[in-house]
């Protein structure tokens, strides 16, 4: 001990204890010194405890991306049944740009996230089926097919169709259903960020747009009428993870799923990149 004292003295260039009294006591430099090191090993003491919290928190906390309008039914209900397999865990809802849906899975900004197509990317990724859902077109009100209770794809021939210029192509024309099997080429309209624009250039009139059937569920506007598009294939929807995502919180996110799925779907639905 007393050497170890010594080379404090030497590095901080003051005695810090008076050897001349038995017991030793410390010097005026060295009170000061032990203040300040029992606060800096206090100091410490706690940011080592910050950080033990938020591995604590890391391992109990799921981040559950999704896009606008998603967080539907079936997510409350994949919540739901994961806190009854993990009680303690805390959902976190993230809310995605529609061009970052997977990558955003990709990159750790979520733990998962519920996805449709077109995922153009699809590598280092899972995807399980959660439903899939019908397609609508969203048709401004006065439009001359807005009372009908379905139309065909070749109905729409001819209709300008929103547009993003921010998005992947491949994306706007997946939506757009670009090329039609009647061979007539889409016309795009307007761009938009958001399905808050996308409404409104609807409801002006300047595009249709076609959707899933989730955006008729949960929004409304009043110059707006969704109508199914009947020949349309459905758009899946799919939980999204990390394929070499071994987390417990994700496996029990997983096997939520598999606990909630309609028996109508294929239980074995999952692709894996």
């Amino acid at each position: 001990m007393s050497q170890q004292v010594r080379k404090l003295e030497r590095a901080v260039g003051a005695e810090l204890v008076d050897r001349s009294t038995h017991p030793v006591r410390p010097t005026e430099a060295g009170a000061r010194f032990l203040a300040e090191a029992r606060e800096a090993l206090a100091a410490a003491d706690r940011a080592v405890a910050a950080v033990d919290r938020y591995r604590r928190e890391l391992a109990t906390t799921l981040r559950i991306g999704f896009m606008t309008a998603s967080a539907g039914p079936q997510v409350r209900g994949l919540i739901d049944e994961l806190r009854r397999e993990e009680p303690e865990a805390v959902v976190r809802l993230v809310e995605l740009p529609w061009d970052r849906q997977a990558a955003s899975v990709r990159d750790g900004t979520v733990d998962a996230a519920l996805v449709r197509p077109p995922v153009t990317d699809r590598a280092g990724l899972r995807f399980d089926l959660v439903r899939h859902e019908p397609r609508v077109v969203a048709l401004p009100v006065r439009h001359p097919l807005a009372g009908r209770g379905a139309v065909a794809l070749a109905e729409l021939d001819g209709e300008p169709h929103v547009t993003g210029d921010e998005l992947d192509p491949v994306w706007v024309r997946w939506w757009a259903c670009d090329p039609r099997p009647s061979g007539v080429p889409v016309r795009y309209g307007p761009s938009v960020r958001t399905m808050g624009e996308q409404l409104e250039v609807v409801a002006a009139g300047q595009a249709i747009a076609i959707t899933g059937g989730f955006v008729a569920d949960s929004h409304r506007h009043p110059g707006v009428v969704f109508v199914p598009v009947s020949d349309v294939e459905p758009c899946p929807l799919s939980l999204c993870t990390r394929t070499a995502d071994r987390s417990a919180l994700v496996a029990a996110l997983r096997h939520a799923l598999r606990a909630i799925r309609p028996r109508r779907d294929d239980p074995a639905a999952t692709s894996r990149s």
